[in-house]
């Protein structure tokens, strides 16, 4: 049985966590990927990783434009394992949070939690102030995950795709899927 995930990449800095996402899904078999880009995140693509939305799509199996509201994505009839956001902007927490669904990232998440799919968002922000807390009380208490992406330093890892990778792992994780991105705690071969 194929596995599909839904993969969004807003316009938040952190972009290197949604590329590494698709990278390690592409890898695995039996996994169909669908993917959708924001405009911004387009313009953050090419600052931070000097990519564009067009080097992404390659790694997807299916892409839909952020407009597309008659996209598969768009409808709890389209069955999928979960979607990701990564990174998942203030705005688009916020959209979600409060059922504004402006685009079809925001209509996707809406559907996967109503239809009680997994929802991870990797919120990137820092300080948080209130509002960003209650936006993500309420995805949380609706269902959604909320993971900034926080990569575990005892892990001994030296690069920034290592500790990204483990950010990845624990997303895999989390849906369902298993990599060799993340040991399990107690696993021998930690380093």
């Amino acid at each position: 049985m194929v596995e599909r995930v839904v993969v969004a990449i807003t316009g938040a800095t952190g972009v290197i966590y949604g590329y590494r996402l698709l990278r390690a899904l592409q890898k695995m078999e039996k996994v169909e990927i669908h993917l959708v880009i924001s405009q911004q995140a387009e313009h953050i693509l090419k600052n931070e990783l000097s990519l564009s939305g067009d080097d992404l799509k390659k790694l997807s199996h299916r892409f839909y434009d952020a407009s597309d509201f008659y996209s598969p994505i768009s409808s709890g009839s389209f069955i999928t394992s979960g979607m990701v956001i990564a990174p998942c902007s203030m705005r688009t927490l916020s959209s979600i949070a409060n059922g504004y669904e402006d685009n079809v990232i925001v209509r996707a998440a809406s559907v996967t939690l109503k239809e009680r799919r997994r929802l991870i968002l990797l919120t990137r922000e820092t300080p948080l102030n209130l509002i960003h807390i209650r936006n993500m009380e309420s995805v949380t208490l609706a269902g959604g995950i909320v993971m900034p992406p926080l990569p575990p330093l005892y892990f001994g890892k030296k690069t920034m795709d290592e500790l990204v990778d483990l950010t990845v792992g624990r997303i895999l994780s989390l849906l369902g899927l298993r990599s060799d991105l993340l040991k399990q705690w107690g696993d021998n071969d930690l380093q």
